[in-house]
């Protein structure tokens, strides 16, 4: 299996898309079905969120420096700001940040998770991000795309992201923009959209977006998460208030996933770009993307198996 090309092989039965379980109802699991997502209010504490935002404080005041983290700026904002929130647009790889990663444990997300990825439960990409309000010279718009572009494993039906708001996430301030039903497609060619000036590293976006797909913003309360597949194109708007969108994520996998070969496919060129920065990085001559994301990946529930 080594094309990026995903095609939908059915289950037996009516779902695709979810797993037998005594959790979602038939309406839940249909709408998953049709739509390649499903919104879960309330889902997380605000204890637990407050403590993810102390955390994320600490790390952006670097009180605490995980390893393997990559810690995301506007480097236009350091000399106005310094080292602070003001400056910090995501933190991404904290799987060895115990704070944090607590999130990827948290029993009341993983009993969802099960449903699409069965009881053997991979973390393998994990996010918090800060969407800092809007400035003439740099736009932390996020183009739509599809976050198994970013993926070397398969198949993607065992694979969802599990997003949730730490505070009301809105049209004003940015928040998760998807289109529904696009999870039934492949996996279309990504690269970086003709932004002059405003485009973030790794923020590739689709190369040929289809306008006539309606899309449908996703207005969240705090602790609301959002479960999606990795096919599902999506994005986020532009923060146009004065204050910080923060929102905590993990993509998991069931860990009888697969690694594919991504030589000669639409993510050939992604795979270049991580090696190139992991290489910076860590002073180092070669890498495997595969060896990235093993060094990412933790086991949360069941048994490691391929991933």
């Amino acid at each position: 299996p080594t094309s990026a090309q995903v095609s939908v092989v059915p289950h037996s039965g009516r779902f695709c898309y979810t797993l037998d379980n005594d959790l979602l109802t038939t309406e839940q699991r249909q709408f998953y079905e049709d739509n390649g997502y499903l919104l879960i209010k309330n889902l997380v504490s605000d204890e637990d969120i407050e403590r993810f935002r102390k955390e994320f404080m600490r790390i952006c005041k670097r009180e605490v420096k995980p390893p393997g983290v990559m810690i995301m700026k506007d480097e236009s904002l350091r000399s106005q700001f310094g080292q602070s929130e003001k400056v910090v647009n995501k933190v991404q790889d904290f799987q060895e940040d115990e704070e944090l990663f607590r999130y990827c444990t948290l029993p009341e997300v993983l009993k969802y998770v099960e449903c699409f990825t069965g009881p053997n439960i991979m973390a393998m990409h994990t996010m918090l991000i800060n969407k800092l309000p809007d400035s003439d010279k740099q736009t932390f718009l996020h183009p739509m795309h599809q976050d198994l572009h970013y993926f070397p494993f398969r198949p993607a039906s065992r694979i969802v992201c599990a997003w949730t708001a730490m505070e009301r996430a809105h049209r004003d301030n940015g928040c998760l923009v998807v289109q529904p039903g696009t999870h039934k497609t492949t996996l279309k060619p990504h690269g970086y959209p003709e932004w002059e000036g405003k485009t973030n590293k790794l923020f590739h976006g689709l190369l040929d977006e289809d306008e006539k797909i309606p899309k449908v913003h996703l207005e969240m309360e705090k602790g609301d998460t959002v479960f999606f597949h990795p096919l599902l194109i999506h994005g986020s708007g532009i923060n146009r208030t004065s204050g910080f969108r923060k929102s905590i994520s993990c993509h998991f996998a069931s860990s009888e996933c697969h690694y594919i070969d991504v030589k000669n496919t639409t993510q050939e060129h992604l795979e270049k770009e991580l090696q190139e920065m992991v290489c910076k990085k860590y002073n180092t001559t070669s890498v495997e993307l595969k060896d990235i994301w093993n060094f990412r990946a933790r086991l949360v529930q069941g048994e490691r198996i391929n991933l």
